[in-house]
């Protein structure tokens, strides 16, 4: 059974959230909060399987509240909700930890498959949003910002995957970018997630370009 807490300001998407959950045989609403602060005490009380968080609430945002949340260990994992007015904040969320996001209206089979996907330990991100909203607004290291650790550690193809990856191609579309079974290329996330210390796809896209190995828009560091 997968344990849900869901934290919007909004009574009436909750309670349509809830609904839609509530339908399916292995999902439990466990709790609901209309803020950040909120959603930070009940995460701690009841140790959902995934927090449901709508980025903009009174008196802490989603984002912050994930920044919280992570920073304390939880093992709760975050999906993040958002709007085509509020991409901007899209990469923040990812940095300060959660492991996915879908857009508000997102119909509701799509819903459950999000949360189905996150409880499972994958990180769902959309390739096509994640192009957009990657190019847009994540911004470019210092120039003279240091490697980072542990990516003088990956080999070649691993640093080709991790680019592509960061471009958000899933694992079929980088299999056959090049040339390779979609099982090799899942072993070879699964080596670089390790070898960096990274939770998921989602902190391998933001390490990506913290690290300036891919810039927005531009050519990768990876063939230096």
């Amino acid at each position: 059974m997968t344990r849900v807490l869901l934290a919007d300001d909004q009574a009436l998407v909750r309670r349509g959230f809830r609904l839609i959950l509530e339908l399916e045989p292995d999902m439990e609403v466990v709790g609901e909060a209309a803020n950040g602060h909120e959603a930070i005490r009940l995460v701690r009380e009841l140790e959902p399987d995934v927090a449901v968080m709508d980025i903009r609430m009174p008196e802490l945002d989603g984002i912050e509240a994930t920044r919280r949340l992570q920073a304390a260990g939880s093992h709760t994992r975050v999906l993040i909700l958002t709007t085509f007015d509020l991409n901007e904040y899209v990469y923040e969320a990812m940095r300060a930890g959660a492991s996915g996001f879908l857009l508000k209206d997102v119909p509701s089979d799509q819903l459950v498959a999000g949360i189905r996907t996150v409880a499972a330990g994958d990180a769902l991100l959309a390739p096509t949003l994640t192009r957009r909203l990657i190019e847009h607004f994540v911004h470019r290291p210092p120039p003279d910002a240091a490697a980072p650790r542990g990516l003088d550690e990956l080999t070649d193809r691993e640093l080709e995957v991790l680019t592509l990856v960061a471009r958000g191609l899933s694992n079929g579309e980088i299999a056959s970018a090049l040339f390779l079974g979609e099982a090799t290329i899942k072993t070879h996330v699964g080596r670089i997630l390790q070898k960096l210390s990274l939770r998921d796809r989602v902190q391998a896209v933001v390490y990506a370009y913290d690290s300036g190995v891919v810039h927005p828009g531009g050519a990768t560091d990876a063939s230096s």
